[in-house]
């Protein structure tokens, strides 16, 4: 269902006790993120068989491609005349660049220059580690000794039986940061969907519980109405170097006291929905947002699902409106500085930890 571009402790009220300062901007795009992290390159259901796709990642490019179910990730671009490999054919497990036909295998060695019998041993492309999950291509943009798959943040396949999801992918004209950061903080909610989603003020009056957790930070929340029959309660984790997972349900009255407002027994819910989202940095000023959605289907329909995604396509686009509209502010401002809020509290806590990483590989990884 995809379009364009479809495409620990509770906080106190009080401010986080963080000066204000300046804003996420300057710096390359290879500078500001980590680069020992997975990121998503494409959907899988995108990467069609022997098909070569171009894609941007921290600023490099990379060619994707697919050959007896196995996926391969090159820099794009042929270490003859620079050519990009992304307009190259697959032949059998090979690609071939189709300016001059230098042939690459699978690990990016050239095995084969027409008119030259000899091959040089160091003629060869960067390949990065690459891995298929739960719908996503992801790859490895740091050192390939470090790629640990088990450092792919959770998320669920479009296929999974279990679900109905919906999808897409929407191209910003702002930095990754600040689309983390929208995510890192859903009080404003309540202010730029109003028209999408019908939120109220009442979404920005709730500060939810935040925790650190490896490599990212988790929310929890419950939201109890006065005199309401159902409560709602919603998960979400925020992974480095920009995953969402998020889990919302709906319980009788009641639930959350039961579980002492922790996580609930979801066997109790009289619906739940899931959210996946992964925000990756392309080029100085410039992401890539994927995003799918989606219903359990013991509470949705097809046609359920596709009013909600249609509703979400609106709510999608009041973020990119509002984000792009923050960037060029940002960029027209000469020293840029912020004052965080009560609700920045998973911002703060996720950017140190981009920051402590991105410091520690300058220091040791020369990235």
């Amino acid at each position: 269902m995809a379009s364009e571009s479809r495409k620990a402790d509770a906080p106190t009220k009080s401010a986080p006790t963080q000066r204000a300062h300046r804003g996420p901007v300057g710096g390359s795009a290879g500078s500001l993120y980590v680069r020992n992290a997975w990121y998503v390159a494409s959907w899988k259901e995108d990467l069609g068989p022997e098909a070569p796709v171009a894609v941007t990642i921290l600023g490099e490019r990379i060619v994707l491609w697919r050959s007896a179910g196995r996926v391969m990730a090159f820099e794009d671009r042929c270490i003859h005349r620079l050519a990009p490999l992304s307009r190259g054919r697959c032949e059998g497990a090979n690609l071939r660049c189709m300016y001059h036909g230098l042939l690459f295998n699978t690990e990016g060695q050239v095995v084969e220059i027409p008119g030259q019998p000899n091959v040089p041993p160091d003629a060869r492309v960067r390949s990065f580690p690459v891995f298929q999950q739960a719908s996503w291509i992801w790859v490895w943009m740091g050192d390939p000794a470090l790629a640990d798959e088990a450092l792919i943040p959770p998320a669920i396949a479009l296929d999974d039986p279990d679900w109905m999801m919906g999808r897409g992918q929407i191209d910003y004209e702002a930095e990754a940061r600040l689309i983390n950061d929208n995510l890192l903080d859903f009080s404003h909610f309540a202010f730029v969907h109003e028209q999408s989603l019908k939120t109220n003020r009442s979404h920005a009056e709730h500060v939810p519980n935040v925790s650190p957790m490896p490599r990212g930070v988790r929310f929890q929340s419950w939201r109890e109405p006065d005199g309401a029959a159902a409560e709602h309660w919603n998960e979400h984790t925020y992974i480095i170097p920009g995953i969402l997972f998020s889990q919302s349900a709906t319980f009788p009255a009641g639930t959350g006291a039961a579980c002492d407002r922790g996580f609930p027994d979801l066997a109790l819910a009289t619906h739940i929905q899931v959210a996946c989202q992964a925000v990756t940095p392309t080029g100085e000023r410039t992401a890539r947002y994927f995003f799918s959605f989606g219903v359990h289907r013991r509470f949705g329909d097809e046609a359920w699902l596709a009013k909600m995604m249609a509703t979400l396509d609106q709510a999608y686009a009041e973020d990119k409106a509002m984000i792009e509209a923050q960037q060029k502010i940002i960029d027209a401002t000469p020293v840029p500085r912020i004052m965080p809020t009560a609700h920045d509290r998973g911002v703060i806590m996720f950017n140190q930890q981009v920051a402590a990483l991105v410091r520690e590989e300058r220091s040791t990884l020369g990235f």
